[in-house]
This record gives structure tokens, sequence and C-alpha cells, in this order.
């Protein structure tokens, strides 16, 4: 290292010279990077083929989890041409692939799940009795899908339907009945099923 001195009277610098300790480094030397040795690459592959399996094998299981439904099919959407929907006093109108109702009630269009809140059996319309009759237990609805006696615990489920109207969809998220008047089409959502309130 080199030290800067100053002689007297001359008015002259001199440089002296004072030996750097053998333990020291040179700065350069400090900051010089260290190569990566053959266990940590190997070390950093075989994290990072880990990492990447890992991330596949979640992708399939998700892939392979979720439900995924075609237009048409149970738990999917079903788009209904808005000529073909039973009128108003009309009976309700059975949908065998969608497993629901369409019931036109005097507060608008509903979509009923077809499988009784007792024990799953599958109920009709009884048009003499303008009501809905389960014959497994004897549970009886309403057109609105209300409960009215037998040993059903609730009324009857029902789906979420959207109106498509000149001027925009209308959709009844919570099942309750909606206005179908110009409408061009109907979707019932039946991968969106609704419980119905139980009954005191």
């Amino acid at each position: 290292m080199t030290t800067p001195t100053v002689s007297r009277g001359t008015g002259v610098t001199a440089r002296k010279e004072t030996p750097t300790p053998s333990g020291a480094t040179a700065p350069a030397a400090q900051g010089a990077v260290k190569p990566v040795s053959r266990r940590e690459f190997l070390y950093y592959i075989w994290g990072a083929s880990m990492a990447v399996l890992l991330a596949q094998g979640t992708g399939l299981i998700i892939w392979f989890a979720l439900p995924r439904f075609r237009e048409g099919e149970y738990g999917g959407l079903f788009t209904i041409d808005a000529a073909t929907l039973p009128a108003a006093g009309d009976a309700p109108q059975r949908n065998p692939a969608g497993r629901f109702w369409l019931t036109n009630t005097p507060d608008g269009l509903m979509a009923l799940s077809m499988v009784c809140t007792h024990l799953g059996c599958l109920f009709a319309w009884v048009d003499a009795n303008g009501r809905f009759e389960c014959p497994c237990h004897g549970s009886k609805f309403e057109r609105n899908g209300q409960y009215i006696e037998g040993p059903a615990p609730r009324n009857l489920d029902r789906f979420a339907v959207t109106a498509n109207t000149p001027g925009g969809p209308v959709t009844s998220a919570e099942g309750e009945p909606v206005n179908v008047a110009g409408a061009t089409s109907v979707v019932v959502n039946t991968g969106r099923k609704i419980k119905g309130d139980t009954h005191a």
C-alpha cells in the first residue's frame, strides 16, 4: 500500500510504500463469483424437475376433479325456445334430460327439480288435482313448488333461470319466478340448484 508523506522544508511530497499484510486479499478477489459445483448443479436440476412434476400433477387433478358439463346435459345449461314454453295456466312442462319441470306461475316462469325433497323419488304433475304429487310417499306440492302435505321436509328445489329478452337477459339467480314476456329464449342452469325452504 502507498502512503503519501510530506518532507519538511522542501515542499516535496514523497510516497512511502507500506507492505500489504500477507493474509489480506485484493478487493477484486473478494468480489469474485464462486463457481457452481457439480453437486449443487444437480440439486438445482432435481429441485426444478420436482417443481415441474408437482405442477403438472396438480393441474391434472384439477382437470379431472372439476366437473365439466356440456350444454344440454344435466349439470349444464338448457336453452329453450320461448315459443315452446307452457302458457300461463297450462300444465307444467317436463324436461327429462335436464331433470326439471318448467312451470308458468302467475308470478312468472320457474324451473323446478323433478326430484322429491323427501327421499328423492320422481314426482309427477296430476292435472286433475292441479298439483305435483309424489307416488312413493304421498308428498304434494303446488304449481310453484310450495309444500302442501306429506312427509317432504321442504319445498321443491329449483334452478336458476335466465330469460333472454330484446332489452337484455333477466336472471332469477335464486330460482324465483322470472317474467318471460317478450323473451326469445330461456336458459335453465341445472348446475345452479337452489334448495327449497323448509316448511313449518
